[in-house]
């Protein structure tokens, strides 16, 4: 794999996996359209190198949330063995690991059918219809009204429908981040918290659905060649999802980020026009 190559997936999986336009969208329109190299079998394992750059970009982002779930989770399991000692409800971090833990549980139904899940990924049509609905789901996010919902008040109700939806957006074309954060707006939650909960929910997400794919790629085999690139492609990858994560905090604190959806119902319409004539 060419430096440059890597350079370029590394960057759009940064930017597209955490900006509400669908990652796997933009790089199933770079392999069938364009031909670039993304996911071949000689390149699987650097699929699952990117994937697991862009998480190290959550962890950076939200180190201290994830610092907070794990102190908290450990001071409730001591505090339920000496129940004088402090309240749950004073654990807020506990809380929002396990609401996390609930809005996971909807993607274990999508194992069973993943196989057909990722021939879509070759259909450049459904992933440019797919693209325009993430523009649509996006451009309802900014007419909802704003919720006051964080990790002390959200319900499991709450966790197992954004955790549906994020089973659905497995989907290619469909994007994580802007299904989930809509969706966590719908039932409530705060705006910023939305993004946060969406993020750090997507830390088993990425997680688990590399190790599906870890054996797969290891029997692929890897070129010592190749090493080089993929660790610039890693690195490209995680800089540009800790910009991404960051932009989209700040274009949310100005007022929402319903402008997204005119780029992807551009690039949807552009995928299925190039579909038809190609």
């Amino acid at each position: 794999m060419e430096i440059w190559n890597a350079m370029v997936l590394g960057l759009i999986q940064g930017i597209s996996e955490f900006l509400p336009i669908s990652s796997s969208g933009h790089l199933s329109i770079l392999q069938n359209l364009f031909g670039l190299q993304v996911a071949s079998e000689g390149h699987l394992f650097f699929d699952v190198l990117l994937h697991l750059a862009t998480l190290v970009s959550v962890c950076v982002v939200y180190w201290k949330d994830i610092r907070n779930m794990i102190w908290d989770c450990l001071d409730y399991a001591f505090v339920s063995r000496h129940p004088n000692l402090v309240v749950a409800d004073e654990l807020p971090g506990a809380r929002l690991a396990l609401m996390i833990v609930i809005g996971t549980l909807p993607l274990f139904a999508v194992v069973f059918i993943n196989k057909y899940i990722e021939r879509l990924y070759y259909h450049s049509m459904f992933i440019g219809i797919s693209l325009m609905l993430t523009g649509c789901v996006v451009y309802v996010c900014d007419n909802l009204l704003v919720g006051r919902k964080t990790e002390r008040t959200m319900r499991v109700r709450d966790a197992l429908i954004i955790g549906i939806c994020q089973a659905v957006a497995t989907i290619p074309g469909l994007s994580r981040s802007g299904t989930t954060i809509t969706a966590g707006i719908a039932t409530g939650l705060e705006r910023e918290f939305a993004i946060k909960f969406s993020f750090l929910m997507s830390i088993p997400a990425i997680f688990g659905a590399n190790l599906l794919s870890l054996y797969q790629a290891m029997e692929c085999g890897i070129n010592p060649r190749d090493i080089p690139a993929y660790l610039i492609g890693m690195a490209v990858a995680m800089i540009a999802g800790v910009l991404s994560i960051s932009l989209l905090k700040y274009i949310t604190k100005k007022g929402g980020f319903g402008k997204f959806c005119y780029y992807c119902w551009g690039v949807g319409f552009i995928s299925v026009v190039l579909a038809v004539i190609l």
